[in-house]
């Protein structure tokens, strides 16, 4: 989505709305730098200062992260997001505690309130993981992988879930960035073709089960990636 010219009143607040659609639709994604304030005020048609306020705003709030010497970055996809990733830290484990209660919730309500499309997504997003898996793709394996749980929550089509649920794929996904590929791989093993059936055969106890499941082989791989004391490993 390419950034329009700003009207004259209210250029602040303009400037911030048009960089939080960027980054709220994927445009700029996250953990990624944004363009530098040059290039933001050519393509704004607004002043240097008037980007400047835009960007700090938006850092307060959590969205983006000002590194100094190296450029702005999203941290985070909204302020729900940015707010998670500030209390939840670097405590992997404690983020994989909150994501099995918000996940195994959502598998249930994706059971009951899916649709037919929604399904044929699932689908076609775990076929993709296991693709990634199978090729040894393991940055393309992690982004499907991570899509097809946010799509489980989507398909309980419960707002604030999705949104809370969002926040703590991001967190997780930025935690394991940070591991080598061998430890990716051994979080490939763990399938869901058990709960994708789960939710096509409209059973949500047996969807919450197979959720719940996986994450407590997620959880207890944890102590692995991250060493028995929740310090980096």
């Amino acid at each position: 989505m390419p950034l329009a010219t700003t009207r004259r009143t209210g250029l602040v607040d303009q400037v911030i709305g048009q960089l939080r659609a960027a980054i709220s639709s994927g445009e700029w994604p996250v953990d990624r730098r944004i363009p530098t304030e040059t290039e933001l005020t050519e393509t704004l048609g607004v002043g240097r200062n008037t980007v400047r306020e835009a960007i700090r705003a938006l850092a307060h709030s959590g969205l983006l992260e000002v590194r100094q010497g190296d450029g702005t970055y999203v941290r985070a996809t909204s302020e729900v997001c940015g707010a998670i990733r500030r209390l939840a830290g670097t405590e992997l484990r404690e983020v994989l505690q909150v994501r099995r209660s918000l996940e195994v919730e959502g598998a249930r309500l994706a059971a009951e309130a899916r649709t037919d499309d929604d399904l044929a997504r699932l689908t076609e997003l775990l076929a993709e993981r296991d693709r990634a898996q199978q090729d040894g793709l393991l940055e393309d394996f992690a982004r499907a992988d991570a899509e097809f749980h946010l799509m489980v929550v989507h398909c309980g089509h419960n707002r604030l879930l999705s949104e809370l649920y969002r926040g703590l794929t991001e967190v997780v996904t930025a935690s394991v960035a940070a591991t080598s590929h061998d430890r990716l791989a051994e979080h490939a093993d763990l399938g869901h073709q058990g709960l994708l059936d789960a939710i096509a055969d409209r059973d949500p106890a047996r969807a919450a089960v197979e959720a719940g499941g996986f994450l407590d082989q997620l959880l207890s791989l944890s102590f692995n990636v991250r060493g028995h004391d929740g310090a980096p490993g």
